[in-house]
Formats: C-alpha cells, structure tokens, sequence
C-alpha cells in the first residue's frame, strides 16, 4: 500500500537538471525581452526630442 502513496517516480537527476535549466532559461528571456521593451521606448523618446 506504501507504493501507492507516491504514484509518480522520483525525477532522475537529469530530469531535475533539465527543469532547473529550462527555468533559469525562462526567467532570463523574460529579463531579455524586458530589457528589450526598455530601450525600444527609450529609443522613441530620443527620437521625438531631436524631431
């Protein structure tokens, strides 16, 4: 009855390598794309003053 307890196997340790890879991957295109927002509306701003 205990193994019914756990139903899902533990995660070999690859597995726990590659989730922990592909958060750090979405965190970081999420810092990219921020930064990319940023200097998209600081690059219009400039151009509208030298207009």
């Amino acid at each position: 009855m205990d193994q019914n307890s756990s139903s899902k196997p533990k995660p070999t340790e690859a597995q726990i390598r590659e989730a922990r890879l592909k958060a750090a991957l979405k965190a970081n295109m999420g810092r990219r794309k921020a930064q990319a927002r940023a200097r998209a509306v600081d690059d219009t701003a400039d151009n509208r003053e030298k207009e």
